[in-house]
């Protein structure tokens, strides 16, 4: 306290000067109506600037819950429209899913915590595991298109093996030429995919730009879910098959929410289809 005091009392002359120079401020403002404009016009203009700095740090610092709630909707909304897909006949003749079926998959949204890209066989950790649903072998994909498949979990995280993995594969089917392949990573650009298993056909040429989506013939991911779309179109050298390669839809450089894709029906599906295999 004795130490303010000794302030206050060293400065008391350049205290009296500021409070001195305040009163005068405050004077010539008040009794000048063009100062008085100038400082009122000049003070709003300053306090705009500053508020609106305000609002850009506060939007900012809630990106993080705009982009949490965005995932959320899109969640129910891939739920809801993949069921209408599943269910919903394009035209009168042609085959209509029963309820259950079309139902059949359930959506978690995940946050991404850990992801790699420049590795031969690439993983990615999100922030649910066991005590949220997810169960290994599970489908993963994000807001524009494929992302991988979990591998292990405990109970609040899980690792999911990329599709930016040597040894993963997704049967994939173009749009326009509906031929079915697999898509595979060559492991080397990370935004770039081949599509193999495409037989050569003057019935069915290949374009540039066609999109290639999930078919129907695997029971990890849903149908029609974007893989990429065709960058380059070549023969391969045994002349038999195209040399595809797609732009991958999902950037994994910034992969922030993805969506686990539970198969209520994989299960009984695939010990069905085990069981046949067995009597063979």
């Amino acid at each position: 306290m004795g130490e303010l005091v000794d302030f206050f009392v060293r400065s008391r002359n350049f205290i009296l000067f500021i409070l001195l120079e305040v009163l005068c401020f405050y004077f010539i403002i008040n009794t000048s109506n063009y100062w008085s404009a100038t400082y009122f016009n000049t003070s709003n203009r300053y306090a705009a600037r500053v508020l609106a700095w305000s609002n850009a740090a506060n939007e900012y610092a809630r990106l993080a819950q705009v982009n949490a709630d965005l995932a959320t909707e899109n969640q129910r909304l891939n739920t809801q429209l993949t069921q209408l897909l599943q269910s919903k006949p394009l035209s009168p003749d042609e085959y209509k899913a029963d309820s259950t079926f079309a139902g059949r998959f359930n959506f978690t949204v995940a946050k991404v915590v850990n992801n790699t890209t420049q590795f031969a066989n690439n993983y990615i950790t999100i922030d649910k595991g066991t005590n949220d649903g997810i169960r290994p072998g599970m489908g993963v994909i994000s807001p524009t298109g494929v992302v991988g498949k979990v591998k292990v979990c405990n109970q609040h995280f899980s690792v999911i093996t990329s599709i930016l993995h040597s040894d993963f594969l997704v049967s994939s089917q173009l749009v326009k030429a509906k031929e079915i392949g697999s898509a595979k990573w060559d492991g080397g650009d990370p935004h770039l995919i081949k599509l193999n298993d495409i037989a050569i056909s003057r019935d069915k040429p290949i374009a540039k730009g066609d999109s290639v989506v999930t078919s129907e013939f695997n029971s990890t991911f849903p149908p029609n879910v974007l893989v990429g779309r065709v960058r380059s179109v070549g023969i391969q050298p045994n002349q038999t098959f195209h040399d595809i390669t797609l732009n991958l839809a999902t950037n994994f450089s910034n992969l922030s929410f993805v969506y686990v894709v539970e198969n209520r029906l994989k299960d009984q599906q695939e010990q069905l289809e085990k069981q046949v295999e067995s009597e063979k």
